[in-house]
C-alpha cells in the first residue's frame, strides 16, 4: 500500500505500474464491500449451516467487520462513522419496503428482520461508507475548492430527505442533482496511485462509483437477495434511472466522511 518511490519510471512503463497499484488500492479499498457482495451472489437461498440466508448475512457481515477491526484494517473511529451510514440506510430500508410504500421487498424469511427489514441491509450503504473511507487513506487523498461545509451539508441533507418526501409531494431528484453540479463543478479530487498525485474531477468520481452500485443492485436482485415491484413476476434489469440515485447517495455519504472523520485539514474550500 506505500511503495517506494520511481522517479525514473516514464512513458508506458510508469502507466502501467501506476495503473496496477491504482488497481490494488481499489481493491483493497473495497475489502468490506467485496467480501459482503460475494457473501450476497454465493449465499444459497436455503441458507447455510439451517441458518435463513439473511441471518447468515448479518453474521457474516459482523465478523467481517470485527476482523477489520482487530486487525488494524479499520480503526474504531471508522467503524463508528460505518455504523452511521448503517443506521441511516436501515432507516431508509424501513421506509421503503413499508406497507404504504413498498418500493421493493425483501421476501425471505429470517429471525433477524426489524420492521419487515432484515439487519443485514444496513451494511449495503456501510460498505460504501467503508469503501469511501478505506480509499480516502489509500490514495492519500485531497479535495480542492471544495464548496463551503454548510452548502454541502444542505444539499446532503436535502438529497436524503428526497428518498422520503417524492413519495408525497413529487421528485426533486434531478434539482437536487443540478445543485450538486453546480457546487462541485470546480471541485477536484488529488490522489496518488504510486508515488506521483493524480487529479479527478470530484463529479467523475460519483458517477463512477453510482454506476458500479448500480451493477451490484443488478446483480443482487438477480440473485433474489431483494425485488422490485416489476421483478416480482421474472427478473428485469433494474431501471437505469437508479444510477442516479445512487450517485447522489454518493454524494451524502463523501459529505458525511468528510464531516465524521474530520478531514477538513485535507481540504481546499472554495473562495
Amino acid at each position: 500500500m506505500a511503495p517506494p518511490d520511481r522517479p525514473e519510471l516514464s512513458g508506458v512503463r510508469r502507466f502501467i505500474v501506476e495503473f496496477w497499484y491504482f488497481g490494488i488500492k481499489e481493491a483493497r479499498s473495497c475489502l468490506f464491500a467485496g467480501l459482503f457482495f460475494a457473501a450476497i451472489f454465493l449465499m444459497p437461498r436455503q441458507g447455510l449451516f439451517g441458518i435463513p440466508r439473511y441471518d447468515a448475512l448479518l453474521l457474516f457481515a459482523l465478523a467481517v467487520q470485527f476482523w477489520m477491526v482487530r486487525t488494524g484494517i479499520e480503526t474504531m473511529d471508522e467503524l463508528k462513522a460505518i455504523s452511521v451510514f448503517h443506521v441511516i440506510g436501515f432507516a431508509l430500508e424501513v421506509f421503503k419496503t413499508s406497507g404504504s410504500i413498498q418500493s421493493w421487498s425483501y421476501p425471505d424469511f429470517a429471525y433477524s428482520k426489524l420492521f419487515g427489514v432484515p439487519l443485514f441491509s444496513g451494511f449495503m450503504y456501510a460498505a460504501v461508507g467503508s469503501y469511501i473511507i478505506q480509499a480516502w487513506r489509500l490514495f492519500h487523498l485531497r479535495i480542492l475548492h471544495h464548496p463551503l461545509y454548510w452548502m454541502a451539508t444542505l444539499i446532503a441533507v436535502l438529497i436524503y430527505v428526497n428518498f422520503f418526501t417524492h413519495h408525497y409531494i413529487g421528485d426533486y431528484r434531478w434539482y437536487l442533482g443540478a445543485c450538486a453540479l453546480g457546487l462541485y463543478a470546480r471541485t477536484t479530487v488529488v490522489f496518488r496511485p504510486f508515488d506521483r498525485d493524480r487529479k479527478m474531477p470530484l463529479l467523475v468520481a460519483f458517477l463512477l462509483i453510482g454506476f458500479f452500485i448500480w451493477l451490484a443492485e443488478n446483480i443482487s436482485t438477480f440473485f433474489g437477495i431483494w425485488r422490485y415491484p416489476n421483478q416480482i413476476g421474472a427478473w428485469s434489469t433494474v431501471h437505469i434511472g437508479k444510477w442516479s440515485a445512487w450517485a447522489l447517495l454518493v454524494v451524502m455519504t463523501f459529505t458525511i466522511v468528510a464531516q465524521l472523520k474530520h478531514l477538513r485539514p485535507r481540504i481546499h474550500i472554495a473562495p
